[in-house]
């Protein structure tokens, strides 16, 4: 059974950071393609980055570009979301996620097969 584990929320004020990671288990990630994706209450799914299963790619929400960085770990099932200079409006729970890789990344919620539960990251102003 294929399972991802978010880790790292919390609450921080603006201008301050936080590392997410996302551990797998039962199956070997490192050939996967990884995404990061929030929900804040009251608002749709949205994506945050993406990561091929290589790590040479790399795709990013325009308003988190510059402050985030996704990254996959030394231990191949981990993948790193770090969050720099947070804003109030990144408030929301994170989610990690996985698929099969293709050409190229995707943003797209609905193309990844696998998701963890999430881990929430408030932003107090």
């Amino acid at each position: 059974q294929v399972q991802l584990v978010e880790s790292g929320g919390g609450l921080v004020q603006a201008g301050g950071s936080l590392r997410l990671s996302c551990a797998a288990s039962g199956r070997t990630f490192s050939g996967y393609d990884m995404g990061w994706f929030r929900q804040a209450p009251g608002k749709e799914l949205e994506f945050v980055a993406a990561i091929s299963w290589s790590g040479a790619s790399t795709r990013y929400l325009d308003s988190v570009e510059g402050r985030f960085t996704i990254s996959r770990g030394n231990v191949l099932n981990t993948v790193y979301l770090q969050m720099n200079n947070l804003k109030p409006d990144d408030t929301a729970v994170y989610s990690c996620a996985g698929r099969r890789p293709r050409a190229l990344i995707t943003i797209a919620a609905s193309q990844y097969d696998y998701w963890g539960q999430g881990t929430q990251v408030t932003v107090s102003s």
